[in-house]
């Protein structure tokens, strides 16, 4: 089984906030996240870090709309290519953009806190220690 990494691993490794990544996860559909119910973590895998990536270097450096980032970065991670028509396409390097994500999530994995979720334990709420 691959790695999963959470929300918080992920904004640290692309360098946004984690309510763009939330956003982006809420609003499209990536693929390789897994998601339950309320109240569980999502948890995205290494193909859909590698689509957020692509997602977040579309919109910043191109500036395509946010809708259609997400269904290129679907093609290009797939199939390494995206041709916008006539003789203009985008190429990505798989192999060299997996590396530089790898070795940036190797560094988030670490820094990255993972987030308390549910309620706080009966004491805390009473302030005891």
């Amino acid at each position: 089984m691959s790695r999963a990494y959470t929300v918080a691993t992920i904004a640290l490794a692309l360098d946004v906030d984690t309510k763009w990544v939330d956003n982006v996860l809420s609003h499209f559909v990536i693929s390789g996240v897994k998601q339950s119910r309320q109240g569980i973590a999502r948890r995205i895998s290494a193909e859909g870090v590698l689509e957020l990536a692509l997602v977040r270097q579309l919109t910043e450096h191109l500036g395509i709309p946010m809708e259609l980032a997400v269904a290129r970065s679907k093609v290009l991670a797939e199939t390494g290519e995206y041709r916008l028509g006539g003789a203009i396409s985008l190429h990505l390097d798989r192999a060299r953009e997996w590396g530089e994500l790898e070795s940036r999530l190797e560094f988030a994995v670490e820094a990255a806190p993972v987030p308390r979720r549910g309620r706080p334990p009966l004491n805390a709420k009473r302030g005891a220690d």
